[in-house]
């Protein structure tokens, strides 16, 4: 390790080091690279120089509501010119686990919107749900419903049309213990520009959990799910990778679990203070290795290196 102690601030020399040491870059998205639809300033020219010195560079989010080729349309639009094998989202990684992973034979029964759909379609994996689902008959119709025989998983991802109906077809599925049970993500709350939110997937992982008195396998971060899709498709050196988030909880905690280097930025969710109560309670799992106010600091270290 470069250095004896957590949640150093990267300036300076220490940057021109830190960067030396790395071939491998993980960013999260949403708060780390951009705000909104709005490019963090500085952010483009870092990950385009970080590319032009010969870093490889990947972006991990659990945002469930975008495909890869939707990221890398924003990533490049925004500035940050990206193929969609460079993107690693909990769409597309879900889809990933049920075809290889968990091996699925049969359907899903799908809580989640059009990305998901068309990420699990694409993998071939064959599913039902998507879309509204209108109230039909009173309570005894509803634990009667008819369902599909062939559905072998329930997926819950982000879902702007989540009902009780669908959160009782879910029941209906989940009380068979074979049935598989798997979430996106948990992140309770999605942030948006001035400090307002609105609820994440997480809240309604939690309703299907609560109903179903199951757990959900976790796809996105902080599961290492998502880095084990890159380090399967991609490859990278473990010691030679960094994960740069702006969450302690997801990014941070995924980078310890995978025994990688963390950055944090404080453009997004997270703040120091945060880190700092964290690393006084002795849960150093959620503090990172380093820290910046913004990934834009980082450009001086890379130019300077770069002549």
């Amino acid at each position: 390790m470069m250095a004896a102690s957590k949640c150093c601030r990267l300036s300076g020399e220490l940057s021109r080091r830190f960067l030396a040491s790395v071939d491998t870059v993980l960013f999260d998205c949403d708060g780390v690279l951009w705000r909104g639809d709005e490019a963090v300033p500085g952010a483009p020219e870092l990950v385009n120089a970080l590319k032009r010195s010969g870093k490889r560079v990947f972006y991990l989010t659990n945002n469930s509501t975008k495909t890869r080729a939707m990221y890398s349309d924003k990533l490049g639009r925004l500035g940050f010119p990206a193929e969609p094998g460079e993107v690693f989202g909990t769409a597309y990684c879900t889809a990933l686990y049920l075809r290889d992973t968990a091996r699925l034979q049969g359907k899903v029964y799908l809580i989640g919107g059009g990305a998901l759909s068309q990420e699990l379609g694409a993998a071939g994996i064959p599913h039902l749900g998507h879309g509204p689902d209108g109230v039909t008959g009173g309570m005894k119709d509803w634990a009667t419903l008819p369902r599909d025989p062939e559905v072998k998983a329930v997926v819950v991802g982000f879902d702007e049309h989540f009902s009780y109906m669908k959160l009782n077809r879910a029941l209906q599925y989940l009380q068979d213990p074979e049935c598989l049970f798997i979430a996106t993500n948990t992140d309770t709350r999605l942030p948006l520009e001035g400090g307002r939110a609105i609820p994440g997937t997480g809240c309604l992982v939690r309703a299907v959990e609560t109903a179903a008195h199951r757990k959900a396998q976790v796809i996105g971060k902080p599961s290492k799910f998502l880095y084990d899709c890159v380090v399967n498709e991609c490859g990278l050196d473990p010691s030679r990778t960094v994960m740069v988030g702006d969450r302690l909880d997801t990014d941070i905690q995924m980078g310890s679990t995978c025994g990688i280097r963390t950055l944090l930025t404080l453009t997004g969710f997270s703040s120091l203070e945060d880190a700092k109560a964290h690393q006084d309670s002795g849960s150093l799992d959620l503090v990172p290795d380093f820290y910046v106010d913004s990934v834009a600091d980082l450009l001086p270290a890379l130019t300077e290196n770069a002549h």
